[in-house]
Formats: C-alpha cells, structure tokens, sequence
C-alpha cells in the first residue's frame, strides 16, 4: 500500500534543526509562530531566561472583532501588528524570526510582513 507523506512530523523536523541555531534573547527575542487550520499564534520568547514575553494571536479581544470577512493571511497581518505594537510598548524592537518549519510562505509571511509594519526589525 502507498503510505500518506505526515507533513506535520517533516515540519517538526525542520523545526527542531533550526531550533538548534536559532536563540533568542532578552535584547533580540526569538518570534515564534504556530500556525493551526484556524487561527494563527505568534509569541516572543526568551531563550536564555526561558520567558515568553509577548504573545498576540486572532483569538485575542484586541482584534477579534476586526477580524470578519478577512482572509486567513489578512488576519496573520494583523495579528504580526498586533504582536510589534505590543512588543515595542514593551521596548523590543529587534527579534529573531522562528518559523517554527511552516514554509515562509501564506500566513507566515504576512505574519512576518505585519510584524516588520509595525515597527519590529528582523
């Protein structure tokens, strides 16, 4: 029998190759992204203290509201705005992006795209 490809294990793959070069800080957070058939979750977290900082997602009552009728991808923006507005009130500004193995394509990309908007450098 052909045997189905488990896309989320080879996405767990990459993650944990990348996760092994790719630390965060208290100066330069790692941006962490996780992407559900839903919604997407996008959090900054401190690697050395082993903190999570900031954490925006389209669940959150900031935006929830201003979420109807967008695309999926819309919605990844704004939660990247959300998460640089919060991050900045918080005086961050430099991050480094964790993909978490999702393709740098779709919502991860306008994720990053928002991110960077709002004000947050990469």
């Amino acid at each position: 029998m052909i045997s189905k490809i488990d896309k989320n294990a080879d996405r767990k793959q990459r993650h944990v190759r990348v996760r092994g070069k790719v630390k965060g800080t208290a100066n330069a957070p790692r941006l962490c992204v996780y992407r559900s058939l839903n919604n997407i979750y996008a959090q900054l977290i401190d690697d050395v203290a082993g903190n999570t900082l900031v954490t925006a997602s389209t669940l959150d009552k900031a935006i929830k509201g201003n979420l109807d009728g967008k695309t999926k991808s819309e919605e990844a923006k704004e939660v990247g705005i959300l998460l640089a507005k919060k991050a900045i009130e918080k005086g961050i500004e430099t991050v480094v992006f964790d993909r978490a193995g999702y393709l740098y394509t779709g919502r991860v990309a306008a994720l990053a795209d928002g991110a960077r908007e709002g004000g947050l450098k990469f």
